[in-house]
């Protein structure tokens, strides 16, 4: 006979989760109980789900308190009320939870996908991300990078050996300038719940983004299109509110087959992006430090290229081979402060101590 453990028991308590789960949750979303597992095998945790397990990684990784010194438009913003790269994702987070809890979706695993769906970006934002595509054999993208750190280069080399839910929401979550959604199934996430973080990730940078830009005098209330603020408003928070519920009403309409906004809201998400681009992210001003920050990332990682030995000691053979791949990882990984104060080190001039 099996042996019941006693009710008070820690087990029980994922056991019991797991079990709400399956008695509350939507048809299609995805159970903790029903991952695809890790790369590496583990005992489960006696009271958190896997997908629990995966956020806690998150949050006390050292790339995730990197973010609050990464730039999300504005590089090293003095205000204290401009956006950095953590309070995105925390912004992404928040949406997401809420979107994933009214349709009856797994609110962990879009948690998850959210706090971790950045951790590879650059600093100065997609400065950083576009000097690095130019000058590293590979290439980069933001989101692969996410995937690398999880995979690879936290807790020193070991990875946070995520789920495979969690990984596939984090590497699937970026659009560029592309479609909401991918045309192409198997480059949308495999979950509702990375479905869920793709969108709430648009509906985070399109409004904070506008909101900061607002802040920064580059362009003013009356700028901004008038068919988007008919039919979401000219209030931060009320944009946000009429994107949301809009995507779980249609969702819902739906039967939950497509998780996506309806189609006015969807035209509404590609114009104000569009106005984003080129009033604000392509303006005058933002470009000329766009171009600074190319500048100092390109010095660094020429520098490091040809002086790896100051970063990484006792490099095995086999990596020397590949040190462009180790170099983009460290020059990645730097905050927008830690660049500039290693650009200053390395390239300008210091004052001598005249004693």
């Amino acid at each position: 006979m099996a042996t019941r453990r006693p009710v008070g028991s820690f087990m029980i308590v994922r056991e019991q989760t797991e079990e709400i789960e399956r008695k509350t949750l939507h048809p299609k979303a995805c159970l903790s109980s029903e991952s695809r597992g890790r790369s590496r095998l583990e005992r489960e945790d006696d009271i958190r789900t896997c997908f629990q397990r995966d956020r806690d990684r998150i949050i006390h990784s050292k790339a995730f308190r990197r973010l609050k010194d990464k730039t999300q438009v504005f590089f090293a913003p003095k205000g204290d009320h401009y956006r950095t790269r953590l309070s995105h994702v925390l912004e992404v987070s928040q949406i997401a939870r809420t979107i994933a809890r009214a349709l009856r979706l797994n609110e962990d695993l879009a948690e998850a996908i959210a706090l971790g769906h950045d951790l590879g970006h650059t600093p100065f934002g997609h400065a950083g991300e576009s000097a690095l595509r130019e000058i590293h054999p590979g290439g980069f993208d933001h989101y692969k990078q996410s995937l690398r750190v999880v995979d690879f280069l936290e807790k020193d080399g070991e990875g946070l050996n995520l789920t495979h839910e969690v990984r596939n929401g984090i590497v699937t979550h970026s659009k560029g300038k592309g479609t909401i959604l991918p045309q192409k199934p198997s480059e949308r996430a495999d979950t509702p719940e990375g479905v869920v973080v793709r969108i709430s990730d648009i509906i985070a940078y399109l409004n904070h983004d506008l909101d900061d830009a607002l802040r920064a005098e580059i362009i003013i209330g009356q700028d901004i299109p008038k068919d988007v603020t008919k039919i979401v408003g000219n209030n931060h928070s009320g944009r946000i509110d009429r994107m949301v519920k809009d995507v779980i009403r249609n969702s819902l309409e739906t039967g939950m087959e497509c998780i996506a906004p309806s189609g006015e809201v969807s035209m509404v998400i590609y114009k104000l992006r569009a106005f984003l681009s080129e009033r604000v992210y392509e303006s005058a001003k933002i470009m000329s430090e766009f171009n600074k920050a190319k500048k100092i990332l390109r010095d660094l990682y020429a520098y490091y290229l040809e002086h790896i030995e100051e970063v990484f000691t006792d490099i095995p053979a086999e990596k020397k081979a590949n040190k462009h791949r180790m170099v983009c990882d460290f020059v990645a990984g730097m905050t927008d402060r830690f660049a500039m104060a290693t650009y200053e080190r390395l390239f300008l001039p210091q004052q001598w101590m005249v004693l």
